[in-house]
């Protein structure tokens, strides 16, 4: 049963017990660590990151995401809908095509970014547009956006659903085997498929910068998923430790660290994810300030730094410019096991952004050598159709 949302809808006291996912127990029985994250109990390992990283990277790695939002709008038709969204998110919802998926944030009046989401079209359901927001966010991102939608248009939360992912280059593979028919979907796909008995909605996409799979399920239904999938010698379980460090290495942003209400899209390096209509238009929160961005440029932009020794540079750790003069700080770092590397992301002065920019990160009281550089570390490999 869906459930509907309201302006006024209670919020999860940060002190209250951590929530669980529908797939814990299932957690627990393989020996999995659990850690408290965005309000649940989660898997941060199995076997260990460097093994579920690897894992991923060569066959397929599934992982539970049930603590993510999700929820649909409801309206008369397309165009309600998603001049509806238009007015909260800066992407173009009205050309976006059945089947479709695309990546947005929600934006405050100074184009700070509340949260980035997922927003999708089904094949077949006109007035409908799916949403996939942020766990640590998502009580708030539903009275955000049900105060501010038209009489016509209702906004749905799905606590009956569960979300799982299976990401990495066999994926394709283990999910045809299983009688979905989804080989020839291309990136950003999104429709109905039945893996092996089990009713699904699948988009082909995923957090890790490999092909991959977001499979939305009943809650009643996932856990007898979950063992399918795993049967196959080809699946593992991934914790949260390996999907940190797979899209840290794939360039991707996580909400609070790399982004948040004081970051624009502009900044961030989320340009592309603004279409052109949009940019043009505006109409949007904060459209004038990212407008502004676009023709004046910014004074800081996100970037990819590579230290130069075998220390990782944590979140907070302050950059530096040749001369010790603070220029940015580090939003993101840890171990690269593709990379080989300590890698990081983090926000420096427009000045110092180019790639083979050389800096400083200050740890513990040392100041050690790194280079700015392009992002991602690791190439992505989303399935994409020749054209």
């Amino acid at each position: 049963m869906t459930t509907p949302v309201h302006a006024d809808h209670d919020t999860h006291s940060t002190s209250a017990p951590p929530l669980k996912t529908p797939l814990h127990d299932a957690h627990v029985a393989l020996g999995a660590r659990m850690v408290p994250f965005a309000g649940y109990l989660m898997p941060v390992q199995y076997e260990g990151i460097l093994a579920e990283h690897a894992h991923c990277r060569a066959a397929a790695g599934l992982f539970d995401v049930s603590h993510m939002g999700q929820a649909t709008l409801r309206g008369p038709d397309h165009q309600a809908v998603a001049r509806a969204l238009e007015a909260l998110v800066p992407a173009d919802i009205l050309g976006l095509e059945p089947g479709r998926q695309r990546y947005s944030q929600l934006l405050n009046e100074r184009g700070g970014i509340l949260d980035d989401l997922m927003v999708h079209r089904a094949p077949d359901a006109d007035g409908t547009l799916g949403l996939v927001v942020n766990a640590a966010c998502k009580v708030a991102d539903y009275a955000h956006i049900a105060a501010r939608l038209p009489t016509d248009v209702v906004l749905e939360i799905h606590k009956e659903r569960a979300l799982v992912a299976l990401q990495g280059p066999e994926a394709v593979n283990v999910l045809v085997s299983l009688g979905a028919d989804v080989a020839d979907w291309d990136f950003m796909n999104v429709g109905p498929a039945n893996i092996a008995g089990v009713p699904a909605f699948l988009s082909r996409s995923g957090y890790t910068g490999e092909d991959g799979f977001e499979i939305s399920v009943h809650a009643d239904t996932v856990a007898g998923l979950w063992e399918i999938l795993l049967r196959d010698s080809r699946v593992r379980p991934i914790g949260l430790g390996a999907r940190d460090s797979l899209r840290l290495e794939g360039g991707l942003c996580l909400y609070g660290h790399d982004i948040d209400e004081t970051t624009t899209p502009v900044e961030a390096g989320l340009l592309w994810s603004i279409q052109k209509r949009r940019r043009e238009e505006g109409g949007f929160p904060g459209a004038e300030v990212v407008r502004s961005q676009l023709a004046e440029g910014v004074a800081r932009r996100r970037v990819g730094i590579r230290p130069d020794g075998r220390a990782p540079a944590r979140d907070g750790t302050e950059i530096v410019d040749e001369n010790g003069l603070a220029i940015g700080v580090v939003t993101s770092g840890g171990f690269g096991p593709t990379v080989g590397g300590p890698v990081a992301m983090g926000y420096v002065a427009a000045m110092h952004a180019r790639p083979g920019t050389r800096v400083g990160l200050v740890v513990r009281g040392k100041t050690l050598p790194a280079e700015i550089v392009s992002l991602p570390f690791v190439p992505a490999r989303f399935h994409r159709a020749p054209k």
